[in-house]
């Protein structure tokens, strides 16, 4: 006989295990338990069946791996945590005491601190896995940077978020790395790509933010500690491949000022010959920092260069036989072309890191106070601009502060043009002292003014666009999500809506139109007062043609024969009945809409045995692959109906 197996020792009872259990187990708070499961990245796990996992009637809702549990009996955070339940205790005795005093001192200086750094080494073996998971880190990092602080939101982490947040942004602007961005409800939508890796992360829009009580701030505040050492890990690696210093300088005043990335001076070796441009602060040199080449320094530097490049020519000239014919390169980059029209479409190529550098490199561009100056600037620099100039309300950091600088290229305006070109007679002198100097010289010549959209559309599609669709006061184009890609039969709204009709859509159109015609050609008929049979039309029928009954026998026929002679002779008497109705009502009858109806009752009869054939088919599947099949084709269906009805919407605004 064999061994009885106790019950609860295999199988799902023994691979799972009760919150309840798993906190005595470790023998810490359920809070406690909260944030060490966030930390090592344990979550609640759903078993195939709760009553076989579950060792008592007590019906329970979460349940944890067993494994999981095991593993965390030896975590060096379970220390921490008993060193801070055994603090409080302390801290409660001497207040029991009297002892202010040495209740106030242990709790300064004998709170353990909790490090994570093991914990992220364990859940990221290998940096490009810290990279993958880096989207949700980005996302609750800038909501916190742009929270007020409140009670539970102390000031001390929304300074650290933002610092952090900074420096990813710098090193995004040094290696050019961002590629799209969106604009939405929710806030910005930013992508960058980092050694392969894309990147998809949400910044809040610049408002003023409504902190509720709906929200536990104590879980969130647990994901901020993990993730703001796992940024610093990230900031710490990206900063030392490409050989800058990190952390780098911050500038405490030019922070209080408003500066917050140009708070912010890089360093370090890997900068190389372009130290002198990037020690540039958005087109002027920062002078605390370190001072603008002279005219000596670039000399030296031309005459260094000039050794150096004839000592590489003197070794390309030394024979080697393995050397072969350089060949022609080119920058640009290869597309793919579709071969045919139901063939599928692949990616396109991305643009190199040297396109994004230069999108708006030989430009300068002002940033008006109405528009966002955080994003414009950011993505600017980002894509190449050295030089951007905002007004002096905006806050420091701009390379100059004068709208009227001859050098501004381009102006970013988000105001109605009459407010912007306005300018006052001679008979409103004092209320011309209240209106500002743009207001009263109007605009620049020779500078281009545009909206703030145009600055995302450039960057999605990768090249400038025209300025005269985005000039102030104008409708722009619709700013479309650079990651939805339009399918085949879907609706795209940036191709013409002839291109994407087909022949259902055509063939609606069409009966549209000829049923309006039909309306608007209609007239009422004049009743006659002839005795006789007279039909509703005013046309005496007595004298029509009625086919004998006595013809002659010519065998028999199909019933589908039958029924085709039966329609012909009905279509016939129809189109006889039409043309008698036409001429009693005085109206010229055309033929045209009867070979159209004709056409119509063709295709129908068509559809209908497409329809009866796809029925036979699907009676031969089997169920399974049928079932699929019907639910392959509700999708399809859907699909369908959502992209037409999206097209009918938009003809009937062309039509407006």
């Amino acid at each position: 006989m064999g061994k009885i197996k106790k019950k609860g020792t295999t199988g799902q009872a023994k691979n799972f295990i009760t919150r309840t259990q798993a906190v005595r187990k470790l023998q810490i708070s359920l809070p406690d338990f909260r944030r060490l499961c966030i930390y090592k990245g344990i979550y609640p796990r759903e078993p195939r069946s709760k009553k076989k996992a579950s060792k008592t009637s007590t019906p329970s809702t979460t349940f944890y791996y067993t494994k999981d549990i095991q593993y965390l009996l030896h975590e060096p955070i379970l220390n921490k945590f008993r060193d801070h339940k055994a603090l409080a205790k302390k801290i409660s005795r001497s207040l029991g005491r009297g002892e202010v005093g040495d209740a106030a001192r242990l709790e300064k200086t004998g709170r353990p601190r909790i490090s994570l750094d093991h914990v992220i080494k364990e859940r990221y073996p290998t940096f490009v896995d810290a990279l993958r998971d880096l989207d949700d880190a980005l996302s609750l990092l800038f909501l916190f940077a742009n929270l007020p602080s409140t009670p539970t939101v102390p000031p001390k982490t929304i300074a650290l978020c933002q610092r952090l947040c900074s420096e990813f942004q710098h090193y995004l602007i040094v290696t050019h790395s961002l590629r799209k961005s969106f604009i939405s409800i929710k806030g910005i939508y930013y992508q960058a790509t980092i050694q392969g890796q894309d990147i998809l992360w949400l910044v809040p829009h610049k408002f003023v933010q409504r902190v509720t009580g709906d929200v536990d701030f104590r879980i969130m505040g647990t994901f901020v500690d993990f993730y703001t050492t796992l940024l610093g890990f990230v900031n710490y690696r990206l900063y030392t491949t490409i050989g800058l210093v990190y952390p780098p300088k911050f500038n405490t005043n030019s922070d209080d000022k408003g500066g917050e990335l140009d708070a912010f001076s890089l360093e370090g070796s890997g900068v190389g010959a372009t130290a002198s441009i990037e020690g540039q602060t958005n087109g002027h040199f920062d002078t605390e920092q370190e001072e603008a080449p002279t005219a000596e320094n670039l000399d030296a530097q031309r005459h260094a260069d000039a050794i150096a490049r004839s000592t590489a020519a003197d070794e390309n000239n030394e024979p080697d036989d393995q050397v072969m014919e350089d060949e022609p390169r080119t920058d640009t980059i290869d597309e793919f072309e579709v071969q045919g029209e139901g063939a599928d479409i692949l990616d396109q190529p991305r643009q190199s890191d040297m396109e994004a550098a230069t999108l708006f490199a030989p430009y300068s561009f002002f940033l008006s106070r109405e528009t966002p100056r955080q994003p414009l600037e950011f993505l600017l620099r980002a894509f190449g601009c050295k030089r951007i100039a905002w007004d002096e309300v905006l806050g420091d950091g701009a390379f100059t502060h004068d709208e009227f600088d001859p050098s501004i290229t381009h102006q970013v305006v988000d105001r109605p043009p009459a407010l912007q070109d306005e300018i006052p007679t001679d008979g409103d002198r004092e209320e011309s002292d209240a209106v500002s100097q743009p207001m009263r010289r109007g605009r620049m010549p020779g500078r281009t003014y545009i909206q703030p959209q145009w600055v995302w559309d450039c960057i999605n599609g990768g090249k400038l666009l025209r300025p005269d669709l985005y000039a102030p006061g104008a409708t722009m184009p619709p700013h479309l999500s650079p990651w939805v890609k339009a399918s085949k039969n879907t609706y795209d709204p940036t191709v013409p809506l002839a291109e994407q009709e087909n022949s259902e859509d055509g063939r609606e159109v069409e009966e549209a139109n000829s049923s309006m015609e039909e309306n608007d050609n209609e007239a009422p008929a004049e009743p006659i007062d002839d005795a006789g049979d007279v039909d509703g039309h005013g046309m005496d029928v007595a004298d029509l043609d009625v086919a004998s009954e006595d013809e002659d026998f010519d065998g028999f026929v199909s019933d589908d024969a039958k029924e085709m002679e039966t329609t012909e002779a009905t279509d016939e008497a129809t189109e006889h009945q039409r043309q008698l109705e036409a001429e009693a009502a005085g109206i010229p009858y055309t033929a045209s809409s009867t070979k159209a109806t004709a056409a119509g009752k063709k295709a129908a009869r068509k559809r209908k045995d497409d329809e009866e054939e796809l029925e036979r088919r699907k009676m031969m599947m089997p169920k399974k692959k049928r079932k699929l099949y019907e639910k392959m084709a509700y999708s399809n269906k859907a699909t369908d109906d959502e992209a037409k009805r999206l097209r009918g919407k938009r003809r009937r605004l062309e039509k407006t």
